[in-house]
């Protein structure tokens, strides 16, 4: 198999049986959710997330992320303080807490002793041979308000004391767009990335890098670098722009972000670096033997 061919079949999705098994995955939390009486009186948006709902997964990040979504209390924060008069404090019965503990009854009564809610984050639900692992996360609807504009998100309270804001709905949005843009070629490219950083990982040639940060690698290069007409000259452009735009220290501005166009990609809390970026981009290079 020549080099253009092998990239050209990683930039593929994941494969239909691999498919069948997300899709019954996300479709049996939903039954789980649906037969829990608790949850009869409690207003839920269920949707998936991440690289299985924004179709940049591959077969070795092939778990689902289901966001369970309260929307019976609204949470809030805002750029300037005093800026954003709060409404009525919510007075009801979903608390964070208690929507983790239901959830987690949900699910052990759909799947008995396949169930790990050891994470201070998500509750895991264990694959198999029909299903993938899945990650059901408890969260509440919340805005962020900055310059007259509203940012519609989630909030997530984690089991150790501590909260994430997340924007799935924006990732989503963001990457269809740049995928159009793009001529359906930047979410083939952020795939592509993804099953190099799995290869150079299982090889044992490079470190082991989240798959998110791949893909808001891809994202970060210009529509331009996907315009080339073969993978090969793609690939060594997505590359090129990694490791000539991640050298030094973080700038004051045109600073790279995640897919959602919120959140700078490097900052101190962050699971990555810059470092990591630069060196992946050498290491994919001298992988494939590029001059």
């Amino acid at each position: 198999m020549s080099l253009e061919d092998q990239l050209a079949r990683w930039t593929g999705p994941s494969s239909d049986t691999e498919q069948d098994k997300q899709d019954r995955t996300e479709r049996m939390i939903r039954q789980a959710i649906d037969s829990h009486e608790p949850f009869n009186n409690c207003s839920l948006r269920i949707y998936a997330k991440g690289s299985y709902a924004n179709n940049t997964n591959v077969r070795s990040d092939s778990d689902v992320d289901i966001a369970v979504e309260c929307t019976e209390a609204l949470y809030w924060d805002e750029f300037e303080k005093g800026n954003h008069t709060p409404g009525k404090a919510y007075e009801g019965i979903w608390t964070p807490a208690k929507l983790r503990a239901e959830l987690l009854s949900a699910m052990e009564a759909k799947f008995p002793d396949q169930v790990d809610s050891t994470g201070s984050t998500a509750i895991q639900i264990n694959s198999s041979s029909a299903r993938v692992d899945a990650d059901v996360v408890p969260c509440f609807s919340f805005q962020y308000h900055i310059s007259g504009e509203v940012r519609d998100g989630t909030k997530i309270f984690k089991t150790d004391g501590n909260s994430i804001v997340n924007y799935p709905a924006q990732q989503m949005a963001y990457g269809i767009a740049k995928n159009k843009r793009t001529g359906n070629s930047y979410k083939k490219g952020a795939r592509l990335l993804k099953r190099i950083e799995n290869a150079m990982a299982e090889d044992k040639t490079f470190r082991e890098l989240p798959s998110f940060f791949m893909e808001c690698l891809a994202y970060n290069c210009p529509d331009t670098v996907f315009a080339h007409s073969t993978w090969t000259e793609c690939l060594r452009a997505m590359l090129v722009h990694i490791w000539n735009n991640l050298q030094g220290d973080e700038p004051d501005s045109g600073r790279w972000v995640e897919v959602n166009e919120f959140f700078h990609l490097f900052h101190s809390n962050q699971k990555w670096t810059r470092e990591d970026g630069r060196e992946f981009s050498k290491a994919a290079w001298n992988y494939f033997g590029f001059k």
